[in-house]
């Protein structure tokens, strides 16, 4: 295989990992406090991509290779989503950073969806049925009744994340940060977990609660479309390459390197 359908190999891949990227966050463009993942090329030489990965044998072996190698890095993009007002008070979203603390059977999670709801039990809980944690840990709301009062007075949560049920302070949200966000790893249903145990949670300060709203995903609808059509079309062109190269090389096997 030439140096040449290599490299035409690896765009074409790299564009088809994008393309699954793209198609992922337009599937969640309306999923409540989803973050949409980017992704960027980096390019290697070949010398550096050998001497990390594979031992270099011979001269051959590098010839039949292109000259600088590329790969698709994706991170995910924590910038805050639109606000949207819903009017239930169990619905609460985080201005500025930080994340909500989910007690899960695998540990605690962190999300910015603050799409909560009430268990029969009285726990404050996700859309999955896990408990939202505060500073006392899970969140209990005795008085189920007060979230019908229409007059809306009963239960409140201020700015700084205090919960009250009949002017009564019962805990505070456990809102927490990370030094470096791009560390986190998704888990689904707009949830994340810490990379490296070695991450530690803190106490977020630059940040309000919103009650009766919701932060929506920080996808951009027509932006994905429109990124998908470029990714598309980059891909088409990559396949055209690898076709146009395979018919050369058959027509030389056949033509030229045929007997005499």
């Amino acid at each position: 295989m030439t140096g040449s359908i290599y490299m035409a190999a690896n765009g074409a891949l790299a564009y088809q990992k994008r393309l699954q990227v793209l198609s992922n966050n337009l599937a969640n463009a309306n999923t409540v406090g989803f973050k949409q993942d980017q992704s960027h090329f980096q390019t290697y030489y070949l010398s550096e991509f050998l001497k990390r990965d594979t031992p270099m044998t011979t001269d051959r072996g590098v010839s039949q290779a292109p000259s600088f190698w590329f790969r698709l890095n994706t991170y995910t993009d924590h910038t805050q989503g639109p606000l949207k007002e819903t009017g239930n008070r169990l619905d609460l979203a985080i201005n500025g950073r930080g994340f909500f603390c989910v007690q899960t059977p695998q540990g605690i999670q962190y999300t910015r969806n603050g799409n909560f709801t009430l268990s029969a039990d009285g726990l404050l809980i996700t859309p999955q049925g896990w408990p939202v944690l505060g500073q006392s840990g899970e969140i209990v709301i005795e008085r189920q009744s007060a979230f019908t009062d229409p007059q809306g007075h009963d239960f409140l949560v201020d700015q700084s994340g205090n919960v009250s049920v009949d002017g009564n302070i019962v805990d505070k949200f456990r809102i927490v940060d990370f030094e470096n966000s791009d560390n986190l790893e998704k888990v689904g249903d707009s949830s994340f977990i810490p990379r490296s145990p070695n991450m530690v949670e803190s106490p977020a300060t630059d940040f309000t609660l919103s009650q009766g709203v919701v932060e929506l995903s920080n996808v951009n609808a027509l932006q994905m479309m429109t990124e998908l059509i470029e990714v598309h079309r980059g891909f088409e062109s990559y396949q055209k390459v690898i076709r146009s190269i395979d018919e050369v090389n058959s027509k030389i096997i056949n033509e030229v390197g045929g007997p005499q």
